[in-house]
């Protein structure tokens, strides 16, 4: 296998640029520059090549097997300029048997050589993307290993129920006084209930993921793109005393209480023969039915012009700076009750967040919905009686297979090049 070497550490000037270099030739390719220091140590090293000093760096090295790839690596810490990068850079190319590494190859080295299993790598990928808390502590979860590890524990309880099973057809001519089906199924029944847990939780964690949707909604000129600004704390919607100049629908990400949030402004619903205007309330209705939250912005005829309000909306009257009204009202342009209604939002959402599995990708969720209906399948095979027990075990070997595709076991290769494209160089 080829030698590799990249920038790990972000371009452009910093105090520190880490460079590393993965493969059979690292140790002997960095030799070239410096003395190496022993195994799991750092050393301060001068970096010479050709009788010139290229940086004074911090060298370290971590021997096949103890490595973030499973191979030999050494690790440069060089002072952050884009002068000393590219020197040294420039110097790795010109060595023989180093090339450039690929985007996310030393990821997908770790993959080969089960350093990490497939849902680590994703985790990984979460974990460096993370913008708020709560995406922190999903991804960091998933790279420690948590759904791996139920995985493994879905798939000890199946390969049980399975040589059990197949122990019936091993002595299916002989008297077995044992019948194996109350144990089968009971293994069937923990292993189901923790994978419709575990979908049930995966649409959540895709959400922190991706962020959480609120929809700010109302009739024209109820004050939702001031509200979206004071909530962004920019300038972030054109706003103007005319009804109906919101056309389209505008996107704000932003943090709330650690969870990753975009807010939408949409257009003014009522109403109207404006083609143009007509399609940005019909797509604002199509948005707002289709968020995770609605903000209800009501004037005085209360009208949400067929929205229909979900478990956990908030709904309050707009433009609090201009009329008294009885109940929760908001202004944009005060800021009246905007605190309240991030604590409502936060509240309602943290409350959702909590209810997040391990699973966290949509191809995690498939295949465990795929294994649920195979252990269906399974259940019935093993109610019709022993005669059928071969055709139970068939069921749950694919039920296995389709969980082993969570960690990477089983058909991924068509997935992995997407995967690692996703990741920097350096990774």
């Amino acid at each position: 296998m080829d030698t590799i070497y990249a920038l790990a550490s972000a371009q452009g000037k910093a105090g520190v640029a880490v460079v590393r270099i993965s493969g059979p030739s690292a140790f002997s390719a960095c030799a070239q520059l410096c003395a190496l220091p022993a195994a799991r140590q750092a050393a301060l090293r001068r970096l010479v090549w050709e009788g010139e000093v290229l940086d004074e760096a911090l060298v370290l090295r971590f021997d096949a097997g103890a490595s973030f790839t499973g191979e030999d690596v050494v690790e440069l810490q060089l002072h952050g300029s884009l002068a000393v990068v590219n020197a040294v850079l420039r110097v790795l190319g010109q060595l023989d048997g180093l090339r450039l590494a690929e985007p996310g190859e030393f990821t997908r080295r770790a993959l080969e050589n089960e350093c990490l299993d497939l849902a680590q790598v994703e985790g990984l990928a979460d974990l460096i993307d993370a913008e708020t808390e709560a995406q922190r502590k999903q991804a960091f979860r998933v790279l420690s290993g948590a759904l791996g590890d139920k995985a493994e524990a879905w798939r000890t309880d199946l390969i049980r129920a399975a040589a059990l099973l197949e122990a019936t057809i091993d002595f299916a001519d002989e008297d077995v006084p044992v019948d194996v089906s109350p144990e089968v199924l009971d293994l069937l029944d923990r292993v189901e209930a923790s994978l419709r847990a575990e979908s049930e939780g995966a649409r959540i964690s895709e959400r922190i993921r991706e962020g959480f949707e609120i929809a700010i909604i109302g009739p024209p000129n109820i004050g939702k793109s001031t509200l979206l600004n004071a909530l962004a704390g920019r300038e972030a919607a054109i706003t103007s005393e005319y009804a109906g100049t919101t056309r389209d629908v505008i996107e704000v990400r932003m943090e709330l209480d650690g969870l990753p949030v975009t807010v939408l402004d949409t257009a003014g619903l009522r109403e109207t023969e404006d083609h143009v205007e007509g399609i940005g309330i019909e797509r604002a209705k199509q948005r707002a039915a289709a968020a995770d939250l609605r903000v209800f912005l009501l004037d005085e005829s209360g009208d949400v012009q067929g929205v229909e309000p979900q478990d956990g909306d908030v709904i309050a009257h707009g433009k609090a700076d201009l009329r008294g009204a009885e109940g929760f009202s908001l202004s944009g342009k005060t800021g009246q009750g905007v605190d309240e209604l991030i604590a409502r939002a936060s509240t309602v959402l943290r409350g959702r967040a909590a209810q997040a599995g391990t699973a966290t990708r949509e191809r995690h969720r498939l295949a465990i919905l795929k294994a649920l209906d195979v252990l269906e399948y399974a259940r019935i095979e093993v109610l019709n009686g022993p005669d059928r027990a071969e055709l139970a075990a068939e069921e749950l070997r694919t039920a296995i297979r389709a969980l082993d595709s969570l960690v990477g076991r089983v058909d991924v290769e068509n997935i992995l090049d997407e995967i690692f494209a996703s990741f920097c160089l350096g990774k």
